[in-house]
Formats: structure tokens, sequence, C-alpha cells
């Protein structure tokens, strides 16, 4: 994991013009904008000083909250380091694996290829970045995006201190990401997405950024249908990765709103009593020029191949 943070808020305010959810998802819990200045403001409370505690040997791990906690997640590993496996980590720095909080491991699912330029969501204090990076190689490029001060600064002084070159952190908001269209291969994310209170704004600022053809590789929280009213209004229950979470209709139809095909969602593990870690994979549909290239290569291959 990025060793995200999960501290990513609700919406940007962003200006006319911007993408509003659809009329089919605006009023599902979490996907609209309401009260979503307090959420960010929350949320990045809570994860800002998280940051800072994870800047010390042993500090908190995952998404906890102190009222709604996913038991048992921090005796059994449900969230946090204990996901990664060992030869995942080699030669990441301990400290960025150490302040791990999410719910996942989206790199062991995302096929990263080297070359490939990677956008981490949430990316926290790097873990998800390093890991990444070494598969990318030189020639790829891994760039994290969080929108608190605290772990993009905890992250590049990660990356520093381990002569890791081929990483960028850059402060932001995911539902108004600071990078041009069509500009990275894969997005991967841990466990932040659904403390956003605008999704459909970020999956759509997600299949923006990503080039034609592009992946979506995430883990995150998925809501089970009957999460009680009680659960989705405790505001601290969203810095606890649970009341913000969408169950698994509404983030594939959220997904496809945004534009996304292939999507499949699998879960992986109970969190909560009312909801469970899954990885969510999408792709961004080709171009119709890149779909025309690959017909034509199809066709000549057929045309030289041995009868």
């Amino acid at each position: 994991m990025s060793t995200t943070s999960c501290c990513q808020g609700g919406s940007t305010g962003r200006t006319a013009g911007s993408a509003r959810p659809s009329d089919a998802l605006k009023d599902q819990p979490g996907c609209g904008s309401t009260d979503s200045a307090d959420v960010r403001e929350t949320v990045r409370e809570r994860y800002a000083a998280l940051a800072k505690a994870a800047s010390q040997e042993g500090g908190p791990s995952c998404c906890l909250s102190d009222k709604v906690m996913a038991s048992p997640a921090d005796s059994t590993g449900v969230f946090g380091s204990t996901l990664y496996n060992k030869a995942e980590t080699t030669d990441i720095p301990d400290a960025a694996v150490g302040a791990s909080l999410g719910c996942g491991v989206p790199t062991a699912v995302a096929d990263l290829h080297e070359g490939e330029t990677v956008l981490d969501l949430g990316s926290g204090a790097g873990a998800d970045v390093f890991i990444s990076a070494r598969r990318v190689g030189p020639t790829g490029k891994v760039i994290g995006i969080d929108m608190t001060d605290e772990m993009v600064s905890l992250a590049r002084d990660h990356a520093s201190k381990a002569g890791i070159a081929n990483v960028e952190f850059v402060k932001g908001y995911l539902e108004d990401m600071p990078l041009e269209d069509s500009s990275v291969d894969v997005i991967i994310s841990n466990c932040v997405i659904n403390l956003s209170g605008d999704k459909v704004r970020v999956l759509r600022e997600a299949a923006r950024v990503l080039r034609p053809g592009g992946r979506f590789a995430v883990s995150d929280v998925i809501a089970d249908p009957g999460m009680d009213e009680a659960t989705r209004a405790d505001m601290a229950a969203w810095t606890g990765c649970i009341a913000g979470a969408l169950t698994e209709h509404e983030f594939r139809a959220a997904l496809e709103s945004a534009g996304f095909d292939h999507i499949e969602i699998s879960e992986t593990h109970r969190v909560h009593e009312h909801a469970a870690a899954a990885i969510i994979r999408a792709r961004k549909p080709p171009s119709r020029l890149e779909i025309q290239q690959a017909t034509r290569r199809m066709i000549i291959a057929g045309r030289t191949s041995p009868k």
C-alpha cells in the first residue's frame, strides 16, 4: 500500500464546469458533497495526527478511529503493515511500511510493468509508491498524491533517505488531482477513496488522468447493503474507513458513471461487522485509434501466420 494515509477528504468545491455526481448516485451515502468540507477537515485532522505518530516507532496503523474499530483489526492484521508479504517489502524503507494505514496490498494485483507511470491515491508515508517504483524500474515513475502536508513530508523524507529517485509526492485533493489528462498508466490506492465526500468526482478524476486503456486497481472498504444509519452518521467513523464506504453495487455504478469498463470487485476479508475490504479493478476503455491499430495488427498477423 502506499502506506496509504486513508486521509483524503471530500469535495473540493470546484468551479463551474467541473464534473458533478450523476442523479442516480448523488443521493447515495457518501456519493454527494453534503457537508463534505466538514468530512475533509475531520479526516485531515485525524490523519495529520497519525502521520506525526507514524514518524515515531510503533505509531498507530490503519483506518481505525477511537469510536469505530474494525475489530479485531489491531490484533489480527485486518489493517496496516501486517498485510504485506516480507518479500514484497525487501529494500523498502521500514518506516514507510510500518506507517501503513490501509486495508490491502493493491500492488499485489496491479500487474505493473517496467516503464509505466503509476499514480497512488492517498499515498501516505509511501510504502506502495516505493514497492511500485521497484516494479516499474528506472524508466518508469510513481506519483503519490496526498492532501496532508504531514504525510507528503514524511513520504519525501523516506524517499530521500532510501535514495529512491523515480518517485514524486505531491499535495492535492483526489477530487481535483493536480495532474494532466491522460498522463498515467495505472492507478492504485489503499483504503482512501471511501473517505472522500464525493466519490463520483474522485473516480471521474481517475478516469481523466488515466491514459486510454489504463488500469485502475485499488484496495478499499465496501459497505454491506444493510449498514445502519447510526454508523454512517457517526463522523468519527469516516476516519475509521467505515461510514464513508459504498456498497459493491454503488461502487460499481460510480465506476460505470465515470466511464470505466471491465469492472471486478472481489471481497478479501471482513474489517467490520458492517463492511469488508475488497480489491476493485477496472479499465479506462482504449481510444478508437488504439482499437483500429490493434485490429490492423491482428489482421496483419493473420496474413503472415503459417498456414
